[in-house]
């Protein structure tokens, strides 16, 4: 556990891009913890946390929820909990306009440790407009290349004909015409 876990404390918006929080090592842990109690506070004087906005969240996304709320229920009456940046507000396409993430790594069962996730991670849902697409990983940001906003997943070393250790990572860019999300996988010489 991070000696200074303020990322569980304060939502990702308020500390930086979404995005960049997921599952990775925040600039966070470089806080000693001496620092870490007066940082809280100056940051929560600052700013209060504030979840995802789930007034209008899509049937879709809450299908998500529900049926891992109905998974942890039947896994022993376990009580299910969403922690902080399960759900997220993020623009994936690059149009100004926040799109719909769900990540399940950051779902809670009190009787299952790791129901939702292992070692190759957990899902983590993308919806843009009205089209819900999953993909299992160990964490993911975006970044801006030229005109495009690439969703960047590190993702089980199997994929990149390894073991879970070998690093891995998936780049994909939305075609808003096709309404896919677009990878290749090239070769290196």
């Amino acid at each position: 556990m991070n000696a200074c876990p303020v990322r569980e404390i304060f939502a990702p918006s308020v500390l930086g891009s979404a995005s960049t929080w997921i599952e990775g090592e925040s600039p966070m842990a470089q806080i000693s913890s001496t620092g870490c109690l007066a940082f809280a506070t100056a940051i929560s004087l600052v700013s209060s946390p504030a979840a995802a906005d789930t007034a209008d969240m899509p049937s879709a996304i809450q299908a998500k929820i529900d049926a891992a709320r109905a998974e942890c229920a039947n896994f022993d009456s376990g009580e299910f909990a969403l922690e902080e940046g399960a759900v997220q507000r993020v623009d994936l396409d690059g149009d100004n306009a926040d799109d719909w993430v769900v990540n399940e790594g950051r779902f809670a069962c009190s009787t299952a440790a790791s129901l939702y996730g292992g070692t190759g991670g957990a899902m983590s849902h993308f919806m843009i407009g009205s089209e819900l697409n999953s993909i299992q990983n160990q964490g993911w940001t975006t970044t801006k290349f030229g005109p495009h906003t690439v969703l960047l997943a590190r993702v089980h070393g199997s994929n990149c004909d390894g073991i879970n250790p070998t690093p891995c990572v998936v780049s994909s860019v939305w075609d808003e015409e096709a309404k896919v999300w677009r990878s290749a996988s090239a070769a290196w010489e």
